[in-house]
């Protein structure tokens, strides 16, 4: 499970900034914290904030660590960049000031493996520049430890691996490259507690319901297994009836192209015809936004749940019923349907999830973006009013954001598109 995220000058966060899913000592829902080892960590995060007040950057700055972690084995060198298809992604510091836009930006989780994988508490991070790596490092605890060791640490001239195999030494530092990270590329050799490390990223999921490339891209994926095994069309039946019964089945056929091994799914949603025994068939393209939409999680969310890993969607509100939402959200929150602890990490401006007694405090965060153009991230459970006192439960959420008692939100002016005229 993710215990904590924190990064530095990516984007419009110049500063450290902080997600942290560790559980508060607040008594609300004690009953859904997970108690893994000596952390105590919670299910879901939702970020509330005005727009382009950096919500989506949160996302994006955990989007691309985890891009720069599975494919950097793949950058450096003049002669591999020729022949290599993976570009380095872009990085974008904070630009409107003049020391950031030239400074280093910093990436680092903390996180634990399950009870079945022992327990085992890692640190992870690095620091880049725009020619490569200038830090990273990688720090293990065990379940019964109360400090980390290092199991490697790079910067500069300065390299020690004296804490992987010591055959597999050598071949990291002949094959090491400026750009590439010593996770990426140990995982590349196989060796196995690096390859743990670069699979943890591999399990995370990622779902940007705000970005139009994306959204069609995630409304073409159907769930594995789905075009072949009725069983795993039943479950998504299932997964839809909670929120559209009149959908009772799909009939699935596999098209071929002109390609042999190029295929394409075809699939039709069956309904009911009311006042009858009869079904009728539409084509799934032709149902509502919403429904699509929740066609498109299901992968994600089967996958996030099945191994227990973190879902991050942006902007999760998006043409869908906040009850819809809450459904959703209840997957994780209920230990029940969420036996091997996934997390779900999500930006939404639904502000009714505040006042349905659904969250905890130190489950709400908020995004709020100075005049300077920098953003700040901040917890429910650590905020203080004027007078220093912290939030009560027994507070409406909903309402005190609304009046902008937590701040993030949008400053509102009247605007005349006539004046003038």
């Amino acid at each position: 499970m993710l215990i904590q995220f924190r990064f530095k000058n990516f984007k419009s966060f110049r500063d450290d900034t902080i997600l942290d899913l560790s559980a508060t000592k607040i008594t609300e829902y004690s009953d859904r914290v997970v108690q893994i080892g000596k952390e105590k960590l919670l299910p879901a995060a939702a970020i509330y904030g005005a727009n382009a007040s950096g919500k989506s950057n949160v996302i994006e700055a955990f989007r691309y660590m985890t891009t720069y972690v599975m494919e950097s084995f793949a950058y450096g060198g003049e002669a591999d960049e020729k022949k290599s298809k993976t570009k380095k992604p872009k990085l974008t510091p904070f630009l409107f000031d003049n020391a950031s836009k030239d400074a280093e930006s910093s990436f680092e989780v903390y996180f634990i493996t399950s009870e079945e994988n022992g327990c085992k508490s890692y640190n992870y991070g690095f620091v880049l520049n725009q020619k490569g790596v200038v830090e990273e490092w990688l720090n293990a605890k065990a379940k019964t430890a109360r400090e980390y060791k290092s199991v490697f640490y790079r910067s500069g001239d300065e390299l020690d691996l004296s804490g992987l195999p010591g055959k597999m030494q050598d071949i990291i530092k002949l094959s090491l490259y400026d750009e590439t990270l010593i996770v990426s590329l140990g995982a590349k050799q196989r060796i196995s507690r690096l390859k743990m490390i670069r699979d943890w990223f591999y399990n995370v999921n990622f779902a940007n319901f705000g970005n139009p490339f994306e959204n069609v891209f995630l409304s073409s994926l159907i769930p594995e297994g789905f075009a072949e095994d009725e069983a795993v069309q039943k479950r998504v039946i299932d997964y839809f009836a909670a929120f559209d019964p009149s959908i009772i089945g799909f009939r699935v056929e596999v098209m071929k192209g002109d390609d042999e091994d190029a295929e394409r799914v075809k699939i039709d949603a069956v309904h009911r015809v009311t006042g009858s025994d009869e079904t009728a068939a539409i084509p799934l393209q032709d149902e509502s936004d919403g429904t699509l939409k929740m066609f498109a999680l299901y992968p994600a969310l089967q996958d996030t749940l099945n191994t227990g890993s973190v879902l991050f969607v942006d902007e999760l509100n998006a043409r869908l019923h906040p009850l819809l939402v809450r459904g959703f959200l209840i997957m994780f929150l209920n230990p029940e349907t969420n036996p091997n602890h996934a997390q779900l990490v999500f930006t939404t401006h639904d502000s009714w999830q505040l006042s349905n007694n659904l969250l905890r405090r130190d489950e709400i965060w908020f995004t709020e973006k100075a005049l300077s153009g920098v953003s700040t991230l901040y917890s429910l459970a650590d905020f203080t009013d004027d007078d220093g006192v912290k939030i009560r439960k027994d507070e409406s959420y909903e309402k005190n954001y609304l009046l902008g008692k937590y701040g993030a939100i949008p400053a509102l002016k009247y605007f005349d598109m006539f004046k003038g005229e």
